[in-house]
């Protein structure tokens, strides 16, 4: 039997599959474990055969492990500390164990990881901030592993489960509280223009203002990317400006404090020289002085959301929707006021 015989339906034993590479089954099972032990030729023939056919591991295979795989594309911020609090809290009351990965800043993770999954197979996987490219996504369906993406850069693919956010909603609701309160010279920091997170709250912020009839001015847009420095280099600038501005929606928490410490460098004063909106609503938004206002973002209950579908997707049940977005909500504190009364 060859390659170009094996048709996708019926859905091909695993004999079958090892007749089509000519290989034997017990090297088709290392391939489908994720055993280190096969040459990288006859790996990628076993899975390219894998692929066509659309094979995909029989539940009534051996059960997967009692593992929950959660992978971080950067592992290095409070943000990721609320994530793994919701997958952990799932994984107790299922009495799983989290294996923690992190792609060194990569948005789709290496081969290595993959083959480590194959290996482990987990009950199931939760990726934050990545995804996994086709042929990745392919592997994984066919050992019967199953994968949710949280909170995702990109756009995910059809049929990929994925857990966000109301991002343009927050967008949109931080910069209409700065424009109530009376400010019109409103800069944003954004995140990266490559997340769509990042794009999705500078959208509301353009909305904003142009709902208000406010020009969009493109010198008080600067990219950040999500970190404390990106907030500090980015308000110095703005705040060194003449004409700078009366308020900053810092794109996340972390911006946000990079604000604060140039303002403070400056000799502004947040809020009565500066106003400052920031977005996520971490336990340290609550502890900086002056309590920052901040978009919400429910991180515990989105993670709590993944793992609770990359669980069930496990167990075979179908959820109402692949695709869930959770509610985001200002909470106004002490760092947004009336703006001053400038030259």
């Amino acid at each position: 039997m060859s390659a170009a015989e094996l048709e996708p339906d019926p859905a091909p034993t695993l004999s079958e599959i090892a007749r089509a590479a000519g290989v034997s089954a017990p090297t088709v099972s290392k391939v489908l474990n994720g055993r280190a032990d096969v040459a990288p030729a006859t790996r990628a023939k076993v899975e390219a055969i894998l692929r066509r056919t659309g094979y995909q591991r029989r539940r009534t295979a051996a059960p997967p492990s009692r593992l929950l795989d959660l992978v971080f594309h950067q592992l290095d911020s409070a943000w990721a500390v609320e994530v793994i609090r919701g997958v952990e809290n799932v994984a107790r009351d299922e009495g799983l164990s989290i294996v923690l990965s992190e792609s060194a800043g990569r948005l789709t993770p290496g081969q290595t990881w993959v083959d480590g999954v194959l290996a482990r197979r987990p009950a199931g996987v939760v990726l934050v901030l990545s995804d996994l490219d086709a042929a990745q996504r392919d592997q994984l369906t066919s050992r019967d592993i199953p994968f949710v993406v949280l909170d995702p850069a990109g756009d995910p693919a059809d049929g990929v489960p994925a857990v966000g956010t109301g991002n343009w909603q927050g967008g949109l609701a931080a910069t209409r509280h700065l424009l109530d309160l009376g400010h019109r010279r409103i800069a944003m920091i954004s995140g990266p223009s490559g997340m769509m997170c990042s794009r999705a709250r500078v959208d509301g912020y353009r909305t904003a203002l142009e709902t208000a009839r406010l020009p969009v001015d493109p010198e008080l847009v600067h990219e950040g990317d999500f970190h404390h420095e990106a907030g500090y280099a980015a308000a110095r600038t703005l705040l060194s400006r003449p004409d700078r501005p009366t308020a900053v929606f810092a794109g996340n928490d972390l911006q946000a404090l990079g604000v604060y410490e140039a303002a403070r460098e400056l000799g502004l004063r947040v809020p009565e020289d500066l106003s400052v909106v920031g977005f996520d609503d971490l336990p340290l938004a609550r502890w900086v002085g002056p309590p920052l206002t901040t978009v919400r973002q429910p991180l515990v209950e989105m993670a709590e959301t993944a793992a609770r579908m990359a669980v069930g997707l496990g167990r075979g049940e179908h959820p109402a929707a692949t695709r869930v977005d959770l509610a985001t909500s200002l909470v106004v504190r002490a760092s947004t006021a009336p703006p001053p009364d400038l030259p």
